[in-house]
């Protein structure tokens, strides 16, 4: 089976607030890196639509026939989400509850998916991602008025 890391993270301004999303994708030697922002939202659902938009990623570059023989190992520094996406806790709230339902859906189409958590100094590259697209966003908005 092809294996594939996948490294996420996203982040909120204010809690809810203006949000972005990182994520990095490395398989086969090679990696390839995304951002973006996606508007008002909380911590919780910029993680989950991070990994959302890197499995949906996966998914297009590889095509739906090929998926199902990809391992992917997921890694995020979000423990909460971490717990929440391999049934430890219990998920509260009608977003998250339903990003957690695409993710659920989408991942079952893949050979395997397994969610580690890791700390933020090994998720530094997906970190610096989303804070980037939280700037480029701000700075869009800023020469705008």
């Amino acid at each position: 089976m092809n294996k594939i890391k996948i490294f996420t993270d996203g982040g909120a301004r204010g809690n809810p607030g203006p949000s972005g999303i990182g994520a990095v994708i490395e398989f086969s030697g090679s990696k390839k890196t995304y951002r973006e922002f996606i508007g008002h939202a909380t911590n919780n659902e910029a993680e989950y639509k991070a990994l959302l938009f890197a499995l949906q990623k996966v998914k297009s570059l590889f095509g739906k026939a090929k998926i199902k023989s990809l391992s992917l190992e997921c890694f995020l520094d979000s423990e909460l989400v971490v717990k929440q996406l391999n049934h430890e806790y219990k998920i509260n709230g009608e977003n998250i509850q339903k990003i957690f339902l695409q993710i659920w859906n989408l991942s079952i189409e893949f050979g395997e998916v397994n969610y580690t958590h890791i700390s933020r100094e090994k998720n530094s590259e997906a970190d610096k991602l989303a804070n980037l697209a939280m700037d480029e966003a701000n700075s869009i908005q800023s020469a705008m008025l």
